[in-house]
């Protein structure tokens, strides 16, 4: 467990911001979902590791998990880059309609998610840190529209994007043991198309779909805690407030209240136990809380009883808390080269009475399986990680779904089924100073 450097790296402050600065100008191109619609780990060697990081800091992103990790890697920077490649489909079946159909919701497939990390000593027991990255996404796009029979036009689907840029001080109050804040500094962005025919159950008709793209901003905070628990186990704690943004005021008639769509609180708790020379096996527990937003926690059923979109407590995705274990274990093989490999599960967040609506936001893979390596030259600085994650494909079958009957207090019967499946690829670069 490294402890922090108490050397100045003044003059290189102007490249990490530069840095910082040039990867958030890329992040808004990037979209991903997950565990529901947040990353699955950040940084190359947590994501290798099937996203444990809260007792394991590894890299300049362990903010992102936990920011007591600050005082834990030493003074460095990282940069790093993952191909994610969703394959995204909804089906339909027994609609009175003849909605009937399998939808391919892949208009695009391929996503670039950059993420950078910077770490410094800021001399006696303080570390110091910023961390650009993507919290979490999603998107279809379906040229087909599944909902072409109900009125809609063109083709459909979602575009959403957050991004946090998360400044972080952790603090060593004795050796081993370590606590960390992170400032959230949230923007997200968010499309929708094709969607019209919704505009007739909205309280605001005009703001439903089709809109271009809105922004958003806000500020949270990650709270964490870092402590050697016996000479071969550490564990950790972290905390993340709700983020309360701002609200989409293109979109203030599909979503719950006006438009707001605020990023859920979470929390979690990890261990890292040195099972043998070389050897680590790492756990993390995480709960998201996404029935805490409105907009993704409400279910459609009051549209059913004439409580309309963007109403105050209106109708949303009807998205369940989320709770994900994940397993790694790590091996270092030799001073040049680290493997590890790693496995989570999270029961996935859409009930099954609630797929007609998420056919435009099928977060429901469950299942991440991911291996990992990380390479340092003999007297290099450098070190190069890479990792490679699936996720293996996972079908929410609707149940009750699709309510039967004509608008406005039906939409024709039968059931609508969303699959999602993914696979990611990265690779970073990192610089120990």
């Amino acid at each position: 467990m490294t402890s922090i450097l108490s050397r100045s790296l003044t003059n290189r402050q102007p490249l990490a911001i530069a840095a910082a600065l040039a990867c958030a100008g890329l992040l808004p191109l990037a979209a991903h979902a997950t565990n529901g619609y947040f990353a699955h780990g950040y940084g190359a060697a947590s994501l290798g590791a099937a996203g444990v990081g809260i007792a394991l800091p590894q890299d300049g992103l362990a903010a992102a998990t936990n920011p007591a990790g600050t005082a834990r890697v030493g003074e460095r920077a990282d940069i790093g880059l993952t191909i994610f490649l969703p394959d995204r489909e909804a089906r339909i079946e027994g609609n009175a309609f003849g909605a009937d159909a399998t939808y391919d919701g892949n208009g695009r497939k391929t996503f670039a998610i950059p993420e950078i990390g910077y770490v410094r000593g800021l001399g006696g027991s303080l570390a110091g840190g910023i961390a650009v990255y993507g919290n979490g996404g999603m998107n279809t796009d379906y040229a087909s529209n599944p909902y072409a029979r109900f009125g809609a036009s063109g083709s459909a689907g979602v575009n959403l994007e957050q991004l946090f840029v998360s400044p972080s001080l952790a603090w060593t109050p004795a050796p081993g043991q370590s606590v960390g804040l992170a400032l959230n500094l949230a923007y997200q962005r968010f499309s929708a198309k094709g969607i019209g025919f919704f505009g007739g159950f909205s309280s605001d008709p005009s703001n439903v779909s089709d809109r271009g793209t809105d922004t958003s901003t806000g500020v949270g905070v990650r709270l964490g805690w870092l402590g050697n628990l016996s000479p071969t186990l550490q564990g950790g704690l972290t905390w993340a407030s709700k983020t309360d943004m701002g609200r989409f005021k293109k979109y203030a008639g599909l979503f719950a209240d006006q438009g707001d769509f605020d990023i859920p609180e979470n929390y979690g708790a990890g261990l890292a136990w040195q099972a043998a020379p070389g050897w680590t096996v790492a756990a993390d527990v995480q709960r998201i809380r996404y029935s805490q937003v409105g907009a993704v926690g409400n279910s459609l059923a009051p549209l059913l009883a004439g409580v309309p979109l963007g109403a105050a407590g209106g109708p949303g995705f009807g998205w369940r808390d989320m709770t994900v274990t994940k397993v790694a274990v790590q091996h270092t093989v030799s001073p040049t080269l680290t493997l590890r490999g790693g496995y989570s599960h999270g029961r996935q967040p859409v009930p099954a009475g609630e797929t007609f609506f998420n056919i435009l936001a099928p977060g429901v893979v469950q299942d991440h399986w991911t291996a990992g390596f990380t390479l340092k030259p003999v007297g290099s600085h450098l070190e190069w990680t890479g990792y490679a994650a699936l996720g293996r494909g996972h079908t929410v079958a609707g149940q009750g779904s699709i309510p039967p009957g004509n608008p406005p207090g039906g939409f024709g019967g039968g059931e609508a089924s969303v699959k999602l499946k993914e696979t990611l690829l990265g690779l970073s670069v990192g610089w120990k100073y």
